[in-house]
């Protein structure tokens, strides 16, 4: 009797497990959404290029002292050659100990990043949130996007101003180190966020899922030199360098 109760029971189970993966994918299919099942970040274009960061550090796209009216010259220097440099090398050195092929992209494995080793999801995230970090700052900084974007959002937020504000917030409140992020979520909505360490809303293990459009770097070894302690001066100045043209590129590259 407990047997044939077992075996009705197990029936159950894989029936019901099989609609509900059978509704998710259908409702991933109908809405294009770049999350699996589980919520963990899957390109809807793998083709896309913003799905494409490679196992390598790439130049920066300006000098170190070009951002200087919010970072000084010494901190970009040494967050990019110390600090970004070396998870790029721990990252490629826990690729090749765990087998991971550098010829994909590194997001192949931020959407499954339990399944690996804590210094490649330390690092794995590292290389990654700096890559996004360097492109998403310029010289040249429009004072705030346009088009699609701007659009979003004033439609999620209420205004430029208001998102700012919170996005700001994200910031500051992160205990420790870590990131503030504005993401699309797995519904195509902007979000704001924040994740702690070097996680990010790719990581199947982070609290906030969806697809990075920004993010800003809270770690003290970004702003220290010329801020100290005042993480919220070092925010206020980052705001003048962000690089709208590409952020703007990037989401409506996905939404």
């Amino acid at each position: 009797m407990f047997m044939e109760k077992n075996k009705s029971s197990r029936r159950v189970f894989l029936t019901n497990s099989a609609k509900a993966t059978l509704a998710v994918t259908a409702g991933v299919a109908a809405s294009g959404s770049f999350t699996n099942a589980f919520g963990s970040p899957h390109s809807i274009n793998s083709n896309s290029p913003w799905f494409d960061t490679g196992f390598k550090q790439e130049p920066l796209p300006y000098a170190y002292n070009e951002l200087d009216k919010a970072i000084d010259a010494m901190t970009m220097e040494i967050h990019y050659t110390k600090h970004a440099a070396a998870y790029a090398t721990n990252l490629q050195d826990a690729a090749k100990a765990e087998g991971v092929e550098m010829s994909k992209p590194v997001e192949d494995i931020l959407g499954k990043i339990s399944k690996y080793s804590a210094k490649m999801r330390n690092n794995g995230g590292g290389h990654y949130n700096h890559e996004l970090f360097w492109k998403s700052m310029s010289p040249n900084s429009a004072e705030k996007p346009s088009g699609k974007l701007a659009a979003a959002i004033d439609s999620s937020f209420g205004s430029f101003d208001t998102f700012k504000t919170q996005f700001s917030d994200a910031g500051k409140g992160r205990f420790g180190s870590g990131w503030a992020w504005l993401f699309v979520d797995g519904d195509k909505k902007l979000r704001i966020g924040s994740t702690p360490n070097q996680d990010n809303p790719l990581m199947d293990i982070s609290e906030i899922k969806g697809f990075p459009v920004l993010g800003l770097d809270v770690w003290e070894h970004a702003y220290y030199l010329r801020y100290q302690n005042k993480r919220a001066d070092y925010i206020t100045n980052w705001w003048k360098v962000v690089n709208w043209d590409f952020v703007q590129k990037r989401y409506e590259g996905i939404a």
